[in-house]
């Protein structure tokens, strides 16, 4: 589904990634463990077509994505929930999950929406509340609800846990693990390895802009340079 080769991304002349090679699969969830300065979010931003690729491939369901603006990878499939739960405060949530529905023809909306409202509950409950009354992980799951409203193929997470008490972020990670087997793939940009690693299939660690391990789960949780940079062992 998502296949990245070589990419380098530069801000001038300091280079946040260097040679990033990683993979995808479809209806995967794979995420990209790292501290804050790692790379990570240089790594959304060239996926989504925010930040140009100074080299390298980013490869979409065959096609390379490079010159294709952020829209049209929208349009081929991509959504991105972001980082902070960043959502349309003043708006009801069912305005805010219309938003995400902006590509969609308006006779798929109403389906859509009960697809969303059936991963997240918690949003059918609270369907008219303005988004800014709805606590940090509730907003979390809105921003999640929102890019799922676009029915991506690929669904690209960033920092889903950033600023949340842990209950909050049980309860956030608890929503991701239900998008598994929905036909959708997750990529999970996160920093905290001890929820990322519970919901998905296979993770890299990202450190100074290089991917210096990759593996599954359990894998990943015994290798003592991920115990002491995360997990705290």
């Amino acid at each position: 589904m998502l296949a990245i080769r070589n990419l380098d991304v530069a801000y001038g002349q300091i280079q946040a990634l260097h040679g990033v090679s990683l993979t995808v699969a479809a209806e995967e969830a794979v995420a990209v463990l790292g501290a804050n300065g790692a790379g990570k979010s240089s790594l959304i931003k060239a996926v989504m077509g925010w930040q140009k690729p100074a080299g390298g491939e980013i490869r979409f369901a065959g096609e390379v994505i490079n010159a294709l603006a952020p829209w049209e990878r929208v349009a081929r499939g991509i959504a991105l929930a972001p980082e902070g739960g960043r959502v349309f405060r003043d708006l009801p949530v069912e305005e805010n999950l219309r938003l995400g529905a902006y590509l969609l023809p308006e006779a798929a909306v109403p389906e859509q929406m009960e697809i969303v409202f059936d991963l997240f509950p918690v949003l059918a409950e609270r369907r008219t509340q303005v988004a800014k009354t709805l606590s940090g992980g509730e907003q979390q799951m809105l921003a999640l609800a929102r890019a799922m409203m676009s029915r991506p193929r690929l669904l690209l997470v960033d920092e889903a846990s950033m600023g949340l008490a842990p209950l909050l972020v049980e309860r956030v990670f608890a929503a991701i693990d239900r998008l598994r087997g929905r036909g959708v793939s997750i990529l999970l940009v996160e920093q905290n390895a001890y929820v990322a690693l519970d919901v998905v299939d296979r993770a890299y660690v990202l450190e100074n802009g290089r991917i210096v391990l990759e593996g599954t789960p359990d894998a990943l949780r015994e290798d003592e340079r991920v115990k002491a940079a995360y997990l705290g062992g």
